[in-house]
């Protein structure tokens, strides 16, 4: 069998969602990584901080022995046995540490010991992410932006999911935009979500799509900032406006919020669920009562308690109508036209779900 060489060949490793074993420590890793990579560090945190004061007070070799003296034994072994396990179950992928050096070199040497050749990537976590930095700028002038905008509740996000050629930023991000939007499971780490990000656009233009479709965020997509130079593109994008009744509206957001918000935290909680689903809702409304006016919140509140009370009692979901309906006038739509009124971008195009779908399509 051929022994795969080394590689420097980022731009193949991402479009072909390559397996990579992380050699850093978990920290590291959860500070930031790539959506193909598997953590098995060659150090816990603790053992790499220790290593890391040898190399401060004695230099380089002491603190590569203590490294050794540490990972040795049976802890080698086990760490060992899981590299082979991940080599065995990813024949076509590579091994990184931060920079591609000393700790992926040890992990290579071992694991060649042991009978298992195992090539790393050059550069390691510093130069993948330096490159999708600059991969990212490049990808976004070479691409033309569209903007999927419309009032809270036309299902942009429907729109989204099927266009060719869009980038669903709300699901990268883990949250669906609005104060409401946050979901059971957690955000990504900010770098976790940027190096998503430049990949699937990498990805949209290696499919040959000039055109890529964002629905219209604002900076903020719950506590996932999206990158500045995106902000200012998406400032002066065009944009493809989705129109629909109160009515749709309301549905849409019934069925986001209420419906299936409420089946994820019944899956999770079991019969703890709607209520730590109701309150969920009244903690969101409560964030924006300087905005929305006490006297107004106060009320939307007693709504949604008189809404979950029908639900459970007769399975009724016209109280929640109501109270969506309030805040989708209220408040979301004022605050749409305001933002949408600043805009810079021309409207290249306005109708339905369905239409906005099919001119798209064309």
């Amino acid at each position: 069998m051929t022994q795969r060489a080394d590689t420097d060949n980022y731009r193949e490793l991402f479009l072909a969602d390559v397996p990579m074993m992380d050699m850093r420590a978990p920290t590291e890793f959860s500070r930031g990584a790539f959506p193909s990579a598997t953590s098995l560090p060659l150090m816990s945190d603790d053992e790499r901080a220790a290593v890391g004061t040898c190399y401060k007070k004695e230099g380089q070799a002491a603190a590569i022995a203590l490294g050794h003296q540490i990972v040795s034994g049976e802890l080698k072994e086990q760490r060992l046995a899981a590299w082979q396990e991940f080599a065995k179950d990813n024949p076509a992928g590579y091994l990184y540490c931060f920079r591609g050096g000393l700790r992926s070199q040890t992990v290579q040497a071992w694991l060649r010991e042991a009978g298992v050749d195992y090539p790393l990537i050059k550069g390691g976590y510093k130069a993948m992410r330096r490159f999708l930095i600059e991969e990212f700028e490049r990808n976004l002038k070479a691409a033309e932006i569209v903007l999927i905008g419309g009032k809270t509740g036309t299902g942009k996000t429907r729109v989204v999911s099927v266009v060719p050629g869009s980038i669903d930023l709300e699901g990268l991000a883990v949250h669906r935009g609005s104060t409401f939007g946050q979901l059971l499971e957690p955000q990504p780490a900010q770098i976790d979500f940027e190096n998503t990000l430049s990949i699937a656009l990498m990805k949209r233009l290696a499919e040959g799509s000039d055109r890529i479709y964002l629905e219209d965020e604002g900076r903020l997509i719950g506590r996932i900032s999206l990158p500045p130079v995106l902000i200012e593109r998406m400032k002066q994008a065009p944009l493809v406006l989705v129109e629909e009744s109160v009515a749709s509206r309301v549905q849409v957001v019934l069925e986001d919020y209420v419906l299936d918000l409420g089946e994820r935290f019944e899956k999770r909680h079991g019969e703890d669920g709607p209520a730590m689903h109701r309150e969920k809702l009244l903690g969101d409304l409560a964030k924006i009562t300087k905005r929305l006016g006490g006297e107004r919140q106060q009320a939307v509140a007693a709504m949604i308690e008189q809404a979950f009370e029908e639900q459970q009692s007769s399975g009724d979901l016209e109280l929640h109508r109501r109270w969506i309906e309030t805040l989708l006038c209220s408040y979301y739509d004022p605050m749409y036209e305001y933002q949408l009124s600043r805009r810079a971008g021309e409207v290249l195009f306005r109708g339905t779900r369905s239409e906005v779908i099919a001119w798209a399509q064309q």
